[in-house]
């Protein structure tokens, strides 16, 4: 059947399943524009990939994901295994937001808050082909969207449409360690919707094991220091630092880097620098803070000659709109012999690419139009480190 140039296949028994980050509205209009959309793209890239019913995705929907399946319902017990699928993921990720987390922001400070709600609906749904893709389509998608606004008062929740229960054969007294059922109804398009819904306690899912922040604990004072003070705020200047995509700016000699685009740097973020062909693997740590800082480092076990390097970028909050940073470098040996030959000589290399580098931060910060002009870099007296 053809309508307006798309075609129109017949209905067919479907399952529809709409995953809903609740909280967006208010966390995308209250928060920075680009983190809350790092932060959204990774929720909704995990409830992705937490599909265990190998159900088609017919949209993502800013702050939804439309999935749908043809043919064979799941089992009552394989649909309640996916809504846990799910919400594990998606909790288990805030949490590792939450501890990881070094950006000061508000979309990187308030995305714990966010929840989601799992809406489920079952019945006879006509599909429309577009440029070859399957879309859901008619009353049955319409009652799923519309249900997505109801009375229920929570924020992290299943909700089952009573045509879905049946279909699952799923009665409200289920017997479930994490779904609590009970009846309720809304009124869509004039029509009486009755449905399941059961609140989740986050408690009670077992939550992922996920690596906590590397701590470093330098012994002695560092190989090589350099400061600055920047006519720029802490908190701005903690995600420029952070941001791997803004490394060109401000790092001379490195001819790329590879990372994940679509994840805030959080303590864990790996990623890697190409100099001259050689791939150097640089993981995301922390250190002991002193005083009013936040300290960002950088650990790389892949530099030749040197066991380990440790960069620490201590980062100092002065004013409301200035800030200081200092870069410590802890060079490692795994012998005496490497580390009275190569330490001179790392220390004076280095040393030059980081005055240069504290220059080109300089420049990178006023052409974002971040802060104003900033001091030149100055090197910081300190111990001598052998």
């Amino acid at each position: 059947m053809y309508l307006c140039g798309h075609k129109y296949r017949n209905m067919s028994k479907s399952l529809l399943f709409l995953p809903d980050i609740s909280g967006f509205t208010e966390f995308v209009q209250n928060t920075e524009v680009e983190h809350s959309h790092h932060v959204i793209s990774e929720l909704l890239e995990l409830i992705i990939n937490a599909n265990i019913l190998d159900m088609k995705v017919a949209e993502v929907e800013g702050d939804a994901v439309f999935f749908y399946r043809e043919g064979e319902l799941p089992s009552r017990e394989q649909l309640l295994a996916q809504a846990e699928e799910m919400f594990t993921a998606f909790y288990s990720h805030l949490k590792l937001l939450e501890q990881n987390r070094i950006c000061p922001c508000n979309a990187c400070s308030s995305a714990p808050k966010l929840d989601l709600k799992i809406i489920v609906h079952v019945g006879d749904v006509e599909f429309i082909t577009i440029q070859g893709n399957n879309k859901p389509f008619g009353k049955e998608v319409i009652e799923a969207h519309r249900i997505m606004k109801n009375s229920v008062d929570s924020k992290n929740y299943l909700l089952i449409s009573e045509s879905g229960a049946q279909a699952f054969e799923l009665p409200v007294d289920h017997p479930s360690q994490l779904f609590d059922f009970e009846r309720s109804e809304e009124e869509v398009d004039g029509r009486p919707f009755p449905y399941f819904w059961a609140q989740l306690d986050r408690n009670k899912l077992k939550l992922r094991e996920f690596p906590a922040a590397r701590f470093m604990d330098p012994q002695g004072p560092a190989n090589l220091r350099l400061g600055v003070d920047l006519n720029i705020s802490q908190q701005k200047l903690i995600p420029f630092v952070t941001d791997f995509g803004n490394r060109h700016l401000w790092n001379e000699g490195v001819d790329s880097y590879e990372f994940n685009q679509h994840e805030i740097t959080r303590f864990g973020s790996e990623h890697v620098c190409i100099v001259n062909g050689k791939h150097l693997n640089v993981v995301s740590v922390t250190a002991p803070p002193e005083s009013d800082e936040v300290v960002y480092g950088e650990l790389n076990e892949t530099i030749p000659f040197t066991d380990e390097v440790l960069v620490l970028f201590r980062l100092f909050h002065v004013s409301e709109n200035t800030s200081k940073m200092i870069v410590d470098v802890h060079f490692s040996f795994n012998s005496k012999l490497k580390k009275m030959i190569f330490l001179p000589l790392l220390k004076s290399k280095l040393g030059k690419s980081l005055k240069r580098s504290m220059e080109l931060l300089e420049l990178a910060l006023n052409s974002n139009a971040i802060g104003p002009k900033a001091k030149k870099p100055e090197v910081i007296p300190q111990a001598s480190a052998s």
